[in-house]
């Protein structure tokens, strides 16, 4: 499909750049016109994965984020008060990079595989 490279700069600025740019890429691995078969193929690396309090505090860059992220599973009942105040512990005794490294932006596309063209 042709276009014009000028006219889709001057319509879509921002889409342009970020495609000059080469970032925030996502592959695609497959093409279906079915979506129920596409669905049905498609799998990824965290397929069935759901993130726990650790892979919520890798993303805090601060230890008050942290406390926040504690505070709010215990509201919702998501961890217990035990463990919450094991986390908020740790937390104080050695900081919120004691839960491992710092989870960046796009973690589970670049990890999934998902980042390449």
């Amino acid at each position: 499909m042709a276009y014009d490279k000028e006219r889709f700069r001057k319509m879509f600025p921002h889409i342009a750049k970020e495609l000059e740019s080469g970032e925030s890429k996502v592959g695609i691995r497959s093409m279906r016109s079915d979506i129920n078969a596409g669905e049905r193929a498609a799998s990824g690396y965290f397929e069935g994965y759901a993130p726990d309090i650790i892979d919520f505090l890798r993303r805090c860059d601060t230890n008050e984020q942290a406390v926040e992220i504690i505070d709010f599973m215990e509201r919702r009942n998501e961890i217990s008060a035990e463990y919450a105040e094991k986390l908020r512990k740790q937390l104080k005794e050695r900081g919120v990079r004691s839960f491992g490294s710092k989870k960046e932006t796009d973690y589970y596309l670049k990890r999934g595989g998902y980042d390449q063209v």
